[in-house]
């Protein structure tokens, strides 16, 4: 049920895409770019990313651990796992799908043109690394596992990363269905790594701790 309601989600979530980005160049107008929200939203994106999600993420992990807070430990070690194997993916599957950001009409006509187009190289051109969010999948795969070990403080987390998300798109860098895709694709990763972590992680650990102290 869960997987066909994120496959429903994700494929209705294309029809968003072009209200949405109509409505934002309708709301924005001229010089927005430049407003105190555009800046705010720049920040919170920045913020937002993958390498102050571990450096946040691991000072926490550092004082669950001088703490000896298992709990927590588990928590935030899932979190920090989940963030970077969501990115990873997101970012992989984004430098070939060839999908055009929002910002670049009407330069360039909006669609998906793949890794290859029109005799040209389109990875790693950001004008066509829209699709998933990479934003989006770090912070909501740092949320989703928060969410799982301490509701009430995965709220908070969940909050944030939905403010990253939101950035992304009224900053003209990502469509609705990008971050939507990028949301499901960190709840999959979340739960799974969450549930690894909590069943698994004593044994990797106690293993790990073996054999660096056979280490000469």
């Amino acid at each position: 049920m869960a997987v066909l309601f994120g496959v429903a989600a994700a494929v209705g979530a294309f029809a968003l895409d072009e209200p949405v980005r109509e409505a934002l160049k309708a709301a924005h107008g001229k010089g927005w770019k430049k407003s105190p929200e555009a800046k705010f939203y720049g920040v919170v994106r920045k913020w937002g990313d993958w390498p102050w999600l571990m450096l946040g993420g691991g000072g926490a992990l550092a004082v669950a651990l001088a703490r000896r807070d298992r709990r927590w430990t588990r928590i935030l070690v899932a979190a920090l796992l989940a963030s970077t194997i969501a990115g990873i993916a997101a970012n992989a599957s984004r430098l070939t799908t060839g999908r055009t950001r929002p910002r670049a009409s009407p330069e360039v006509a909006q669609g998906f043109y793949g890794p290859w187009h029109d005799g040209k190289l389109l990875i790693g051109q950001p004008k066509y690394n829209s699709f998933p969010s990479g934003h989006t999948a770090t912070a909501f795969g740092f949320a989703w596992p928060i969410v799982l070990g301490s509701p009430l403080w995965g709220m908070v987390a969940l909050a944030g990363a939905a403010l990253v998300a939101w950035s992304s798109v009224a900053l003209g860098a990502h469509h609705p269905s990008d971050v939507i895709v990028s949301v499901i694709l960190s709840f999959l990763v979340g739960g799974v790594v969450f549930r690894w972590v909590f069943l698994r992680g004593d044994a990797v650990w106690e293993l790990f701790r073996q054999r660096w102290r056979r280490k000469p």
